[in-house]
């Protein structure tokens, strides 16, 4: 079995944090090689091959992987027993129209699918939960990291300063070129423009730079949060990028898993 190569995160003892990239799979053309992500064109039986070799590669059953249909919103989906116990069909549609995920659940993996946006890994080491977010340029000026921690402080009982975040690979400064109309978006929605926005003939935005002021804003220490410097519309080569390769193409999924102690 051909097994995925990973870009692993340190977020913590007994945790498991990664983003896959473009190597060490099945799906072909502008998926290759590893693509789990079903809403976007690939071969179905391409994208099952790719999620047992993932599992392998994890250890885990294929329904303990767990990847909500992300519609450029808000809301976080809870991962408990009750959703584990539903038939595959109800937990599919559970599954649909969510951009942030999150378990207190050992041995399940959650993650999120991206291609320029950015994705976010959110472990709480007091109370053992972790979360999954989904950032585009939407979810990222409707604040959807912050609602996130707000939903595992609701939850779990989570406090940011007790909280490890990573950012993983997104669409960097330099080649996030945007309308007028999208810079006032983010101007009328009380951001920091100078600080994440640059103007070079046209605007550009910082999207990692607003999801780790955001982490900030909630309480998690600086020292807490870290942040991939890899531009995915820049490598192409070894991250899946929309903007470069056209929506009719693969993504990028990065996971958490909690390791249950041995």
């Amino acid at each position: 079995m051909i097994l995925p190569r990973l870009d692993y995160y340190d977020l913590g003892k007994g945790v498991t944090a990664f983003s896959s990239t473009r190597h060490g799979g099945y799906s072909k053309g502008n998926y290759a090689e590893f693509n789990i992500n079903s809403y976007c064109g690939d071969n179905s039986n391409d994208i099952i091959e790719n999620r047992k070799a993932l599992c392998q590669l994890l250890g885990i059953d294929d329904n303990k992987l767990i990847m909500p249909h992300q519609v450029h919103k808000t809301c976080t989906l809870c991962i408990d027993s009750e959703f584990l116990s539903l038939p595959a069909s109800e937990r599919q549609q559970r599954l649909e129209g969510f951009d942030a995920i999150m378990t207190d659940i050992t041995e399940v993996c959650i993650g999120v699918s991206t291609a320029d946006c950015i994705p976010l890994l959110i472990y709480d080491m007091q109370h053992h939960a972790v979360s999954a977010i989904h950032a585009g340029w939407r979810g990222t000026v409707a604040r959807i990291t912050e609602k996130t921690i707000a939903a595992m402080t609701a939850a779990y009982g989570t406090r940011p300063e007790q909280l490890r975040a990573q950012i993983g690979p997104g669409i960097g400064l330099d080649s996030f070129e945007v309308g007028d109309e999208v810079y006032e978006t983010f101007l009328h929605a009380d951001f920091n423009m100078p600080a994440i926005s640059r103007h070079e003939g046209k605007w550009h935005i910082n999207l990692p730079e607003c999801n780790r002021q955001q982490l900030i804003a909630t309480g998690i220490p600086p020292e807490s949060i870290s942040v991939s410097q890899t531009c995915t519309f820049l490598h192409s080569d070894h991250y899946f990028s929309a903007r470069k390769m056209g929506i009719q193409s693969g993504r990028i999924f990065t996971g958490i898993i909690m390791k249950q102690p041995k």
